[in-house]
């Protein structure tokens, strides 16, 4: 279910498997959030506990696994439509 926010056409939620956002952590090398595992357990509860919320109001989901262009296509066609 969507809820209604009037002052936006959309609200997109960008979203990836845990595991593929754990791996992403892992390997980054600009920013080190999330490699301290209590850093880590923080997050893990947030996705538990917040994804839900996010997606509820999401009017759209777009996954992250794919091909960047593909999520750049994707989000350019629902600001054209």
């Amino acid at each position: 279910m969507s809820f209604t926010h009037p002052q936006f056409d959309h609200i997109v939620m960008l979203s990836a498997p845990l595991e593929t956002l754990i791996e992403r952590f892992a390997t980054r090398t600009t920013n080190s959030y999330g490699r301290a595992p209590e850093e880590l357990r923080r997050f893990l509860d947030d996705v538990k506990t917040v994804e839900p919320l996010l997606r509820r109001v999401a009017s759209h989901e777009v996954r992250t696994t794919v091909p960047l262009n593909d999520v750049v296509t994707t989000l350019l066609r629902l600001v054209e439509a």
